[in-house]
């Protein structure tokens, strides 16, 4: 019975004058969205929302309707949308599809003998239409009440199970059931590109589905010790970026073998130092591989206090190694926070598998918690020839997606 899909966005009717770019690249990421699912419709913007449309036919077949419902909960930017009936801006032909719905919808309750709680919520932003929101309301649910009998449903206004939505515009009115979440944020894509630090542990994916969520599309760098981290290190983190790529354009994935540098610090510099010294070798060559790519600034999942390398002094001590802005998206967030959003957009699964990562090479017994940044310098300058070592890893970096 659906012959459109409303979507609405919520933070981007804040923007000003750029607001028409916003809406673009959201409507580009639908379509984009759509097209992964095998979904063929058409999508147009008409004052302030976001049409669907059925490409062919007057209604959406419900397998199509199905599938609008998976891909759209994934498509930053949108604040929800409703399956709606699309009809002219007469209150008798509103009535008249209201009797041809409402039936079915209650069909369920009728069958279980259970009354459900129902209420009808207008919206009239055509102002020369001559009823207002309040007697809308009053007339379809007057409407309702003689259509199934009073009996049929009891009327709550602040949490019914059943609400039926209409909405009074210039051009056109609609009727829909359902309100269903979006994920909000800004289309990605309406921010610069970022590099993503992504070491296949629970936090980095979500800080950059959450940097995703603020309009940044991502590529990715993950780090290796070849020969001693297996193959299942790296593929463990492609599982994970094919999966947040399903938020995206498909972002670049490059894998970096860290383990000639890692030797250098083992038998050059302070052991306690060694994790503070991996991270910001890191960084460099991250900020090395994101200029080429055209990415803005560096991402990383660190969340402040979590471990020794994310204390305050720590961590000021490694951004001090970058010239790229780097990004904590987590730095805020409790580690349960984050379990729930890696649960929600489905990386806690991969997350999980216990596989050796490059910081556990050579790790100190005892990190120190508090290096500063001259100490931490001074430790690098024991490495013979630091920079081209940096630079000649970045270079046998390997594009793996």
């Amino acid at each position: 019975m659906y012959n459109c899909v409303i979507c609405r966005y919520h933070e981007i009717a804040t923007k000003g004058n750029n607001r028409n770019m916003f809406e673009k690249c959201l409507i580009e990421n639908i379509r984009r969205q759509l097209k992964r699912a095998g979904v063929s419709c058409k999508v147009q913007r008409v004052r302030g929302r976001v049409w669907l449309s059925p490409e062919e036919g007057e209604v959406f077949e419900n397998s199509v309707l199905e599938q609008i419902k998976k891909v759209l909960p994934d498509v930053f930017g949108l604040q929800s949308f409703s399956p709606a009936v699309l009809l002219p801006v007469d209150m008798d032909e509103i009535k008249k599809c209201v009797s041809d719905v409402l039936p079915e919808k209650f069909r369920p309750y009728r069958e279980s003998g259970r009354k459900p709680s129902f209420r009808i919520r207008a919206r009239r932003s055509n102002k020369r239409f001559p009823m207002t929101s309040k007697d809308i309301e009053i007339e379809l649910i007057t409407h309702a009440a003689d259509l199934l009998g009073e009996d049929a449903f009891s009327i709550d206004l602040d949490n019914a199970e059943l609400t039926l939505g209409c909405e009074i515009r210039d051009e056109f009115s609609l009727l829909y059931f359902d309100i269903i979440d979006g994920v909000g944020g800004l289309p990605v894509g309406s921010n610069p590109r970022v590099m993503t630090l992504l070491s296949g542990g629970i936090d980095s994916p979500v800080a950059a589905w959450l940097i995703m969520k603020r309009g940044s599309a991502t590529d990715f760098i993950t780090f290796h010790s070849s020969p001693y981290t297996p193959q299942e290190t790296i593929d463990k983190v492609r599982g994970i970026a094919e999966k947040l790529n399903t938020f995206q354009r498909s972002g670049r994935l490059f894998s970096v073998n860290l383990a000639p540098l890692q030797k250098q610090i083992r038998d050059c510099c302070n052991e306690r130092m060694r994790t503070v010294l991996y991270r910001r070798a890191m960084l460099r060559i991250a900020g090395i591989l994101a200029e080429r790519c055209d990415c803005r600034a560096l991402v990383t999942g660190d969340a402040l206090g979590q471990v020794a390398s994310q204390t305050v002094v720590n961590m000021d001590t490694i951004n001090r190694a970058s010239d790229l802005l780097v990004l904590r998206p987590l730095v805020g967030a409790d580690k349960l926070e984050t379990i729930r959003i890696a649960e929600k957009i489905g990386t806690m699964e991969q997350s999980k598998v216990q596989v050796p990562d490059s910081c556990t090479v050579f790790a100190p017994g005892n990190p120190s918690t508090s290096v500063p940044a001259a100490l931490a310098e001074q430790e690098e300058a024991k490495i013979a020839e630091y920079g081209k070592l940096l630079e000649k890893i970045a270079e046998e970096a390997v594009l793996e997606t």
